[in-house]
């Protein structure tokens, strides 16, 4: 959810504008820019996630009011060993494939989600996790104690907003991110399983966010309701998610039987998901956001 020694991007009035998307060759372990034409509108869909920003160091900005503080009975998080379509963003030096340990070339830095798709392969997270980075990074599904137990995958492109790419705008802090196929062809979403992506969700709603901290050797995971911050923005108040925690899902409508649920934000946006570990932040999921994921499924 946050950037190391960073203050997050801070809010600015959203105004959405044409996509774009940034494509990473991870054949080459280097990320290259695309562009793309803008999508007509999509309606509303179902699916999404996010990630943690050790790498990313944004600007900030004058924010329009002043956060509240966390009420003395915020909840904290609670360390677990995961879910499968959750995980841990980590540089690229990680063997693709490994379901035992890892072989990681540095500590991980956000966390995604497996978002429901045609082709199965796409995962969602915070902008500010993935801009600007010049070197290859790979996604860890259900990373804990140093395991890999549904293999390790490459991120080959990179989607985002046009208004994040021109301004980073507070109101567009989410990226969908394409992964390649494991041994024989098979998508990610074929191992995990994915969450499910919904746009237009309320403000007010009772979620369960997981997100990996920095340095932790698993994430951690609460239980709340989300409230209004302004009209771009949603606000969880929970302790325990400091810097690396960026990109993690806000979960609704979690099934006690498989853990996953319906992804209607991911902790980015205003001050980069908040500046202490007590309240994050989301972006509201809207139109901009079904069109984005729209222009990720047509790509893959």
């Amino acid at each position: 959810m946050r950037l190391r020694a960073a203050p997050r991007a801070r809010e600015r009035a959203g105004k959405r504008r044409s996509l774009v998307i940034l494509a990473s060759a991870a054949v080459a372990g280097v990320v290259a820019l695309l562009t793309a034409a803008t999508p007509a509108r999509a309606p509303a869909g179902d699916f999404v996630r996010h990630i943690d920003d050790s790498f990313v160091r944004q600007k900030a900005s004058t924010p329009a009011t002043t956060p509240a503080p966390a009420p003395s009975s915020t909840p904290s998080s609670t360390a677990f060993s995961g879910v499968a379509a959750v995980g841990a963003l980590f540089p690229a030096g990680t063997e693709a494939g490994t379901t035992t340990s890892l072989n990681v070339s540095g500590a991980h830095f956000c966390t995604a989600s497996v978002i429901a798709s045609p082709a199965g392969d796409l995962a969602v997270t915070a902008a500010h996790c993935v801009s600007g980075k010049a070197t290859a990074y790979v996604f860890v599904p259900g990373y804990h104690d140093g395991q890999a137990p549904y293999g390790t995958w490459q991120v080959t492109r990179v989607f985002t907003d046009a208004a994040w790419t021109a301004a980073e705008d507070p109101g567009d802090d989410v990226a969908f991110l394409q992964l390649a196929a494991g041994p024989g062809g098979v998508p990610v979403q074929a191992i995990t399983g994915a969450e499910q992506l919904r746009t237009g969700a309320p403000q007010r709603d009772h979620v369960t966010v997981i997100g990996y901290p920095d340095g932790a050797a698993q994430p951690v995971s609460c239980v709340n309701w989300t409230k209004a911050y302004g009209s771009t923005q949603l606000e969880f108040d929970c302790g325990g998610y400091p810097d690396g925690t960026s990109g993690g899902p806000f979960l609704a409508n979690v099934s006690p039987a498989t853990g996953r649920g319906t992804v209607i934000g991911v902790i980015g946006g205003y001050e980069q998901g908040g500046d202490t570990p007590q309240v994050s932040y989301s972006i509201v999921f809207g139109p901009n956001v079904a069109s984005l994921y729209q222009t990720a499924v047509a790509s893959s």
